[in-house]
Parts: C-alpha cells; sequence; structure tokens
C-alpha cells in the first residue's frame, strides 16, 4: 500500500531542500523518510491539508513546528560526526528530534512544555526511535548529566549563547543556535577547538524562532511569530 504522502515528502525533499542548497545525504534521507504529517500537533480542529507546505506550522501552546528547509538547514549545519551525541534544546512535536535520531547514535533532547514533551516520546517511541531520552526542563541550562555532546541545536531564540550549552560542547564540536532579538535572529554556528575554546562564530542565515525561555534565555517572554527561512 502507497503511503498518502510519500509523493509530497519525495516532493519537498526535492524542491525545498535539494534546490536550496541542502546536500548532506543523511539529511536528505531523513527528512525523506520521516512521516512529517506525524508531527503536527493538531491545535485546532481544522484538517491539515499539506504537511510538507514550505512554512512553519503553529502547534499550540506557544510552539511552531519549523518548515522543512529550517529542519534540513540546521541539521546539515551541525555537521554531525559518526557515532555522536547530539543535545537538541526545544523538541516541540518531536520532527526535529527525529531527524537528529535518523543520524546520530544518541539524541537528547530538552523541552519545557510536559504536555508537549510527553506527545513527542509517544511519535517517536511509534516510530521505533528508541535512542533518544527526552526530558522536561530549562532547555537554556542544557542538559549536564548527557554532556559532553558533539553536537547541541537549539530550535528557539536566545538573546545571547547561553554559557551553560558552551560548556557542554565537546572539543571540536558545533552548537547551532538562533541568536538576536525578539523580532528577528540570525542562526549562528559556533565550533570549538580540540582544547575546548571557541574556534569559531559563522552567522548563517536571518532566521526568526519563538523564544528560549529559561535561566540563561529569555525570562518570562511570549512567543512571537514562527521561524522563516529565504
Amino acid at each position: 500500500m502507497i503511503e498518502p504522502f510519500s509523493k509530497a515528502r519525495a516532493r519537498m525533499v526535492w524542491n525545498q531542500l535539494e534546490h536550496r542548497g541542502i546536500r548532506d545525504s543523511r539529511v536528505l534521507l531523513a527528512m525523506g523518510n520521516i512521516p512529517r504529517e506525524r508531527f503536527i500537533r493538531h491545535a485546532t480542529c481544522q484538517p491539515i491539508t499539506d504537511p510538507y507546505a514550505d512554512c512553519a506550522r503553529p502547534v499550540g501552546r506557544g510552539q511552531t513546528l519549523s518548515q522543512p528547509y529550517m529542519v534540513a538547514a540546521m541539521t546539515q549545519a551541525l555537521q554531525i560526526p559518526k557515532g555522536a551525541r547530539v543535545l537538541e534544546i526545544g523538541t516541540g512535536t518531536g520532527y526535529q528530534t527525529a531527524v537528529l535520531a535518523h543520524i546520530a547514535t544518541e539524541v537528547w533532547t530538552v523541552e519545557r512544555d510536559p504536555v508537549l514533551a510527553s506527545e513527542a516520546k509517544e511519535r517517536l517511541d511509534d516510530l521505533g526511535l528508541k535512542h533518544v531520552r527526552i526530558r522536561v526542563g530549562d532547555g537554556s541550562l542544557g542538559w549536564k548529566e548527557g554532556s559532553p555532546y558533539q553536537g547541541i541545536l537549539v530550535t528557539a531564540g536566545a538573546p545571547q549563547i547561553p554559557p551553560s550549552l558552551i560548556k557542554q560542547l565537546a572539543p571540536r564540536g558545533c552548537l547551532v543556535i538562533p541568536i538576536g532579538p525578539h523580532d528577528q535572529q540570525q542562526l549562528v554556528r559556533v565550533t570549538l577547538n580540540p582544547d575546548g575554546t571557541i574556534s569559531a562564530r559563522e552567522t548563517l542565515m536571518e532566521c526568526r524562532f519563538v523564544p528560549l525561555i529559561g535561566h540563561e534565555g529569555w525570562r518570562g517572554a511570549e512567543s512571537w511569530p514562527p521561524d522563516v527561512a529565504p
């Protein structure tokens, strides 16, 4: 039996990802296999007509599901090495988590909303992604017990790079995070030297995310419109 969204998923990979510069074959394969429709939380009674559309999706509870291109671009930018342990900040519905889990050996992910965290765990378990650990907590502080991480990906906008995340990054590790004010951020990649000092800080693109709320993020901030990419 043919999946109802298989053609839409293939078009998404070709039109939205490959044509816009996504070259990491692991990312393309993951996103070509993961059923994105399962990760769109039905926050309203309206049916989802195209889960693979080139846009972010509101999922209720002040959160969004990032557009496919942004998920792919952030994952590719993380440059996940073989056998890596990756930390994700902001599980949401679990779609970005699933993409990371198709590439990394271990995925540790922190979500501040217990309802979203519980729903994400169910989805990931249903897909057989058992090497994902989910924790409810303040993502701006990371998850110290699992460190060091070869990659850390943050799916919420922060006013600055949280010091805790740098401390939990392994030597030669990579952090990808949106940094900037409420209405617009820059997607930044930070890479460490072998001795743990910062090797490079690169600005990759403009983006727009919901806030990283926490001790080392925005304190008591309200969410703003979903992330977008050119």
